[in-house]
């Protein structure tokens, strides 16, 4: 499985397969560690502790859907600037998804992919500093595919969405297109444009929701924009308010 290789320079044109491992996450991070190249790719039909932002766990049926992480080595950004990372990665899967799903798929920030209220995608990124620089960044991305039975009711697959079962290596190939695409518009310089299209296509965006703060705190907000540092800028009855990871919880209505 997964012996085919996608038409891209670098992601995805070395990839290793498990099919079972603890994280994929963690794997590459080892590769990193021992210098592997740029691009390489760990997928794999099981993680036994996979992880989510925020230190969820990610947990997804064996062989029914992409589970996988990848190498980058995006030294053109420095440390304040690691955010800009997380967005190409989100536009190169909110891409994907489109092509499939057409209209409904949103950004849930910081980078989660969701249809209409429902989530699609997970996406953990871990990068490496040396000094202010980064030096790498291992991608991890569990994306809901042929899976059709959920824990949790805001939980959703490709396959629920259109009735179809979909082949998972062809799109893997689809996938790493879309982000090669995107981080190589990020590293030549168009990061301007593409926060532009993370805010046109940011989940509840410029629509006032329900939101609860770390104090438990229950208010009405309007997403309005997101700061350089990736903080999530929402404009309430008293002002605007600014919530890094872990500060904000996005409640069901």
């Amino acid at each position: 499985m997964y012996k085919s290789y996608p038409k891209t320079d670098f992601l995805g044109q070395k990839i290793i397969y498990l099919p079972s491992c603890h994280s994929t996450n963690d794997l590459a991070a080892d590769y990193l560690r021992e210098e592997a190249p740029e691009g390489l790719l760990i997928i794999t039909d099981e993680q036994t502790a996979g992880r989510g932002q925020r230190g969820s766990s990610w947990i997804a049926n064996v062989g029914e859907n992409l589970t996988f992480s990848f190498i980058l080595k995006p030294t053109f950004l420095q440390a304040p600037q690691q955010f800009r990372l997380s967005i190409a990665v989100a536009l190169g899967v909110h891409d994907f998804l489109a092509q499939l799903l057409g209209e409904g798929v949103r950004i849930k920030w910081p980078n989660d992919l969701y249809y209409r209220d429902q989530k699609l995608t997970g996406i953990l990124i871990e990068n490496s500093l040396m000094g202010s620089t980064l030096t790498g960044a291992v991608v991890g991305i569990g994306v809901n595919i042929n899976q059709l039975q959920f824990s949790v009711p805001t939980a959703t697959s490709v396959r629920q969405i259109t009735g179809r079962e979909f082949h998972l290596e062809n799109l893997l190939s689809q996938l790493c297109m879309t982000l090669e695409t995107r981080y190589l518009q990020l590293k030549n310089g168009d990061y301007l444009h593409q926060r532009q299209e993370y805010l046109d296509r940011l989940y509840r965006y410029q629509t006032w929701h329900t939101y609860q703060d770390t104090t438990g705190n229950v208010f009405a907000g309007k997403i309005s924009g997101i700061a350089d540092n990736g903080q999530l800028e929402v404009e309430t009855e008293s002002g605007i308010r600014y919530f890094g990871l872990k500060e904000i919880i996005f409640l069901q209505e």
